[in-house]
């Protein structure tokens, strides 16, 4: 797998920065002023513009891409533009040739199957379908990179095991949300996620997520954990407004009315009852932040 964005690390940026070091070198500059337009060090200045760096002939080649160097270069050179400018410049660039252009034709070389997307689907609009699910997925691997890291926080497992999920904008049903298939369980007194996060694996976070949503907040993201007084105590001294459901068969529902009453709240618990086992959940803009969190309640 490999996504756009590789393409524009790897191939679009070392050639572009390769190009307005020579040029900005040529227009009189030293290596260090260079260094400090394009905010780079002196030693990759200098394998930039002695060819130390790889180009891609496909992007070096392109007369918008020589264009927008030239500009950029003379404009840095002189004065006339600033360093965000520029940055502002080649941003609007790279997202015009996402789309269905330059970086697109060579996302596609690099991922044949991405050709034969139908329905005038555009995967290298920034808000497609296909764009919206891989930043979703991207976001809470690096969630649960954190989680996995995050020393104690296996100690705050529920005996059924966390998750942590994330759904896309508009999310309305299962399909729309991400999760860790099989969930996040102690594995020898570390919390490991039992797979690669996909879209349809949850129905119980999963569950919870939507009806946060509908009940009116804009959360993307949700992780459940174990229920203690100290962690809801712990929770409120950050920051955080709670809000008790009852322990019910109907999770998703319950946390539903009571964030209908609590609209502000981002932390929903119950404390347990017949044949339900007592939880916590977090409910957040992204699995980084929620993440994030879960590092305070252990003290890292």
């Amino acid at each position: 797998m490999r996504f756009v964005e590789e393409i524009v690390a790897d191939a679009f940026l070392p050639t572009v920065r390769a190009m307005l070091a020579e040029r900005l070198l040529d227009a009189g500059r030293t290596q260090r002023e260079v260094a400090e337009l394009l905010g780079i060090s002196q030693s990759a200045v200098s394998k930039y513009a002695g060819g130390g760096v790889e180009r891609t002939e496909r992007i070096e080649s392109d007369e918008r891409v020589r264009e927008a160097v030239d500009d950029l270069a003379s404009g840095l050179a002189s004065g006339e533009v600033t360093r965000v400018q520029a940055l502002i410049e080649l941003e609007v660039l790279i997202r015009e040739l996402e789309d269905g252009d330059l970086l697109a034709a060579m996302h596609e070389d690099a991922v044949p199957e991405l050709a034969d997307h139908g329905g005038g689907f555009r995967v290298h609009d920034p808000d497609s379908e296909l764009r919206t699910s891989e930043r979703t997925l991207a976001s809470l691997r690096r969630g649960l990179r954190t989680l996995e890291s995050t020393s104690g926080f296996a100690g705050l497992l529920p005996n059924v095991g966390s998750n942590l999920v994330a759904c896309v904008p508009g999310a309305t049903t299962i399909d729309d949300v991400a999760a860790v298939p099989g969930r996040i369980v102690d594995v020898k007194g570390r919390a490991t996620g039992a797979g690669d996060p996909e879209f349809g694996v949850s129905e119980h976070v999963a569950g919870v997520l939507l009806a946060v949503r509908e009940a009116g907040s804009d959360a993307r993201a949700a992780i459940n954990v174990r229920y203690d007084p100290e962690i809801v105590a712990t929770l409120e001294s950050l920051g955080h407004e709670t809000v008790e459901f009852p322990a019910e068969e109907d999770t998703a529902e319950a946390i539903r009315e009571a964030i209908e009453r609590t609209p502000t709240a981002t932390v929903a618990y119950q404390s347990g009852g017949f044949g339900v086992e007592p939880n916590v959940y977090l409910i957040g803009e992204d699995p980084q932040t929620l993440a994030a969190t879960v590092r305070e309640l252990c003290g890292s």
